[in-house]
């Protein structure tokens, strides 16, 4: 074989394996724009839904069930593909996840008058999420606060009771999520059905009991963590107590 021959091979091989690269390139720019799309559809849609059937920090349910969008919305989250998502957009999705199948699951034991009237709601009852069957639980506590342990998560997670800080009528997005997570924050402590002031010190929803350490380990870490964000700061020395949650069904109507 000449030395022409050996070169005219290896200018081919060369070339196949540049062609090579360059389709997986494309391939994989290709793939990544696919899923960039499918998550923006994903968060437009939810946002879409959220203002149609959110009224006043409460569900239309009975306008849930005529409409179809949910089961959509559904179907994304079972199928999303989260391994391109970045920190934000997974937490957003996460949150946005979570709400909409709180409301699906309501749907599909509807009617009913509290989510604990459906056994296992939380821990139990499994839901597609990214490809895999999780709890509602699993998702908030292994996946969400898997990603960060914030605080703030606790205002935007929407467990279908009254005793929720308010649902609102739109998504949370991952360009505007560190934003939106500091306003909710704020909007559900100073809210003085959420954090009851009077003469004798200050009743606490009992989120801040169940999840004490996610506020600070005693009562006075607590009231710090809260005067970050409160208009009126409540006193350090303050008495500390914990109003019943209110388990009855957040619906509009």
């Amino acid at each position: 074989m000449t030395l022409d021959c050996f070169s005219n091979i290896y200018t081919r091989s060369r070339f196949m394996k540049s062609g090579i690269v360059l389709i997986l390139a494309l391939n994989i720019f290709v793939s990544n724009s696919i899923s960039s799309q499918s998550d923006q559809e994903f968060f437009q849609n939810s946002d879409q839904f959220f203002k149609m059937f959110v009224k006043d920090g409460l569900v239309e349910y009975k306008a849930v069930i005529k409409d179809h969008s949910l089961n959509s919305l559904v179907n994304q989250i079972a199928q999303a593909d989260i391994s391109q998502m970045d920190e934000s957009g997974k937490k957003a999705f996460y949150i946005n996840a979570y709400n909409l199948l709180v409301i699906h699951s309501v749907v599909r034991n509807y009617p009913l008058k509290s989510v604990l009237d459906v056994e296992g709601f939380f821990d139990q009852k499994e839901h597609l999420v990214a490809g895999k069957l999780i709890t509602l639980d699993q998702l908030e506590k292994e996946w969400l606060f898997g990603l960060e342990q914030d605080p703030r998560f606790h205002f935007v997670l929407v467990c279908g009771a009254m005793g929720c800080p308010m649902i609102e009528p739109f998504a949370y997005l991952p360009d505007e999520l560190e934003n939106q997570l500091t306003t909710q924050t704020r909007k559900a402590l100073n809210d003085p059905e959420f954090i009851r002031m009077s003469r004798k010190g200050v009743e606490m929803s009992q989120i801040f009991q169940w999840y004490a350490s996610d506020f600070g380990n005693n009562p006075r870490e607590i009231i710090s963590y809260l005067n970050k964000y409160r208009n009126t700061p409540i006193p350090g020395n303050a008495k500390v107590g914990y109003y019943d949650y209110d388990w009855s069904l957040n619906e509009k109507g």
